[in-house]
C-alpha cells in the first residue's frame, strides 16, 4: 500500500478489511465518513508536503485571535484558552511540554520562552495532517467559523439584523469597550494615535481598511494628531459613522476582529450583535405639530451641508476635524465627490454626541431626490457667502426645486466667511427676512477664522437632537403650527364658555 500512496498523492488512506472476518469493518466506514467531512485535500499538498495558502491564511488569522496581548507568541495562558475553546477539555502540562517539544524539534526557533510562535503553530497544524490527524484542523477552523471551502461562514459575517424603519444602529457599550480595547493593544508607542503600520497590524485578520472608509478618504474624515495620524477619538468616531451608515460593514468587521472571540470565557461564543444597537424610532411630525417634535433619542447625528460653490461647505468640514482657527484657503477647488467629516461634540451639561456632515458634491441631485438618503438625515445647514451677493440665491432656488423633501428637514442657515465685509444678497428676499418667513433661527454668521467657529457644531448637535424649532413652517401656517392654533381655539372657546356662565348666573342672583 505504501508505495501506491507514495506515487498516487490523492489516495486518502489505505486499510486492510475482511466481511467475513469482520475485521476493520467499522474502522472503513469511519474512513469513508472522515474522508468526506474532513478532507484533506482542501488543507494539505501532499506532493509538497506544506499547508495550502488558504488554510495558511486562515491558521494565521486564529492566531492573531488567540493572540491577546499581541506579541507574536502564544502564551501558556493563550494556549491553554484555545484548547478549552476548540475541544471543551483542558491541556496538561505533560502534552504542552510533548507539543513544543515536537515543534522545537524541526523549528527550534519557534518556541521561546514566551511561547510558541506563529510559524510553530502553523507547523503544529502541519503535522496533525501528516500523520492523518487532519479532522484536528478542521475542528479548529470550525471553531473559528470556516466553512468546508475556508470562508467564513456568511451567518457569521453578517448576521440577522433589521433596523426599522426610522430607527439606526450605533455601536453599544460593549462595541465601543471592544474597539477602545482594539486600539489601545495596538497603540505600540502610546502615543494614542495609530500609525500606518500599526493600522496595518490592526486589519491583518481582516481584508483591509472597509472600502467605504477608503472612498471617504480615511483619515482624512475623522480627526487626526499633527502626524495625520488617527486618534483615539477619531477611530470611535470612524466606527459611530460606519455603524450608522452602513451597519453590516460593522458587523462583519466585528467578526473579522474577533468580537465573538473577546470575552474573558474561552468557550463563550459572543454573538456580534451585542456590540450593536438600535435608536428609538425617530418619526417626523405632521406639519401642523412640527413646533411639538419630540426629542430625538440618539448619540449619532448627520447633517448635510448644502449651499452655492465656493460659501465655505469644505472649509467647515476641515475646521470641523481641527476647531483651531484658521486664515480661509485663497484658491477655490470644487468637491466633485461626496465627503464626510466626523468628530464627536460635547453639549452644554456634559453630553457627548457624534456629528457626521455631509458635503454632497456632484451627487447633490440624486441624494436630495432620494427619500431613502434623506431619511438618514437629521438637519440641513444651507450655507451661503455673506460677501458673494449671488450666494443665497442658490439656497432659495435650491429648496423650491426639491420643496417636497426638504420642507420635512430642520434646518440652520449659515452665513459664511463672515469676518469679511458683508454685502447685500442679489435675491427678492433677504435672509434674515426669508428666516423668519419660514419661522425658523436667523443665520449664524460665522467664519472658519473665529475662536468660536466651535459653538456652531454645537448648535447643530442641539437641533438635531431637539429639532422641533428648527423645521420649516408652510405657507399659511402660523408660527405655533395647525395644531397648536387648533389647541389655542378650544382653550380661548372654553374660556368664553365660563365666562358666559359666570355671567348668566351674576344676572340671575340679582334678578331675584
Amino acid at each position: 500500500m505504501l508505495p501506491l500512496m507514495s506515487e498516487f498523492k490523492e489516495i486518502d488512506s489505505c486499510i486492510r478489511t475482511s466481511a467475513r472476518e469482520h475485521h476493520n469493518i467499522n474502522e472503513v466506514f469511519f474512513l469513508c465518513q472522515k474522508a468526506v467531512t474532513d478532507p484533506i485535500a482542501p488543507l494539505f499538498d501532499s506532493k509538497d508536503s506544506s499547508l495550502k495558502p488558504a488554510c495558511v491564511s486562515a491558521l494565521q488569522r486564529i492566531f492573531y485571535l488567540c493572540d491577546r496581548d499581541h506579541d507574536g507568541h502564544l502564551s501558556d495562558k493563550e494556549i491553554h484558552d484555545f484548547q478549552i475553546k476548540c475541544f471543551r477539555k483542558p491541556l496538561s502540562d505533560l502534552d504542552l511540554a510533548n507539543i513544543k517539544s515536537s515543534i522545537q524539534s524541526q523549528l527550534p526557533d519557534s518556541v521561546t520562552d514566551k511561547g510558541i510562535t506563529q510559524s510553530g503553530f502553523l507547523l503544529l497544524n502541519k503535522l496533525f495532517a501528516e500523520k492523518g490527524r487532519h479532522e484536528t484542523v478542521w475542528l479548529i477552523l470550525r471553531t473559528f467559523h470556516y466553512t468546508d471551502s475556508l470562508s467564513l461562514q456568511s451567518s457569521f459575517l453578517s448576521p440577522k439584523f433589521e433596523v426599522p424603519a426610522n430607527s439606526s444602529a450605533e455601536l453599544s457599550p460593549a462595541g465601543y469597550r471592544f474597539f477602545v480595547d482594539l486600539f489601545l493593544l495596538h497603540d505600540k508607542d502610546n502615543d494614542v494615535s495609530l500609525s500606518p503600520s500599526e493600522l496595518s497590524a490592526l486589519f491583518a485578520p481582516t481584508p483591509g481598511i472597509p472600502s467605504q472608509w477608503q472612498e471617504n478618504d480615511f483619515p482624512s474624515c475623522t480627526v487626526r494628531n499633527d502626524a495625520n495620524y488617527v486618534t483615539l477619538q477619531g477611530w470611535l468616531a470612524q466606527w459611530s459613522m460606519t455603524t450608522f451608515t452602513s451597519y453590516r460593514t460593522t458587523l462583519a468587521y466585528l467578526a473579522y476582529l474577533g468580537f465573538d472571540s473577546s470575552s474573558s470565557s474561552p468557550s463563550s461564543n459572543t454573538s456580534t450583535l451585542k456590540a450593536l444597537t438600535i435608536t428609538k424610532p425617530r418619526k417626523r411630525p405632521s406639519r401642523g405639530r412640527r413646533r411639538r417634535a419630540a426629542p430625538v433619542s440618539r448619540t449619532v447625528l448627520q447633517a448635510f451641508i448644502l449651499g452655492a460653490p465656493n460659501s465655505g461647505k469644505s472649509a467647515l468640514l476641515s475646521t470641523f476635524l481641527s476647531p483651531r482657527p484658521s486664515p480661509p484657503s485663497q484658491t477655490y477647488s470644487p468637491s466633485l465627490q461626496p465627503r464626510n467629516a466626523v468628530n464627536t461634540v460635547e453639549l452644554p451639561g456634559g453630553k457627548q454626541v457624534t456629528l457626521i456632515l455631509s458635503e454632497l458634491g456632484d451627487h447633490e441631485p440624486a441624494i436630495l431626490d432620494n427619500a431613502a438618503k434623506l431619511a438618514q438625515c437629521d438637519v440641513v445647514l444651507y450655507t451661503y457667502d455673506s460677501g458673494d451677493a449671488d450666494s443665497f440665491a442658490y439656497v432659495v432656488r435650491l429648496r423650491e426645486k426639491y420643496a417636497h423633501h426638504l420642507d420635512e428637514l430642520p434646518l440652520l442657515f449659515v452665513a459664511t466667511k463672515a469676518d469679511r465685509d458683508r454685502v447685500r444678497q442679489d435675491c427678492e428676499t433677504q435672509p434674515e427676512e426669508y428666516a423668519a418667513r419660514l419661522g425658523v433661527q436667523k443665520p449664524l454668521h460665522v467664519s472658519v477664522a473665529w475662536e468660536s467657529i466651535p459653538e456652531l457644531f454645537v448648535q447643530v448637535a442641539e437641533v438635531g437632537l431637539n429639532p422641533g424649532s428648527a423645521y420649516p413652517k408652510g405657507e399659511g401656517e402660523e408660527e405655533g403650527g395647525d395644531g397648536d392654533g387648533l389647541m389655542a381655539y378650544w382653550v380661548a372657546a372654553g374660556a368664553v364658555c365660563v365666562v358666559a356662565a359666570a355671567v348668566v348666573g351674576i344676572w340671575r342672583r340679582m334678578s331675584t
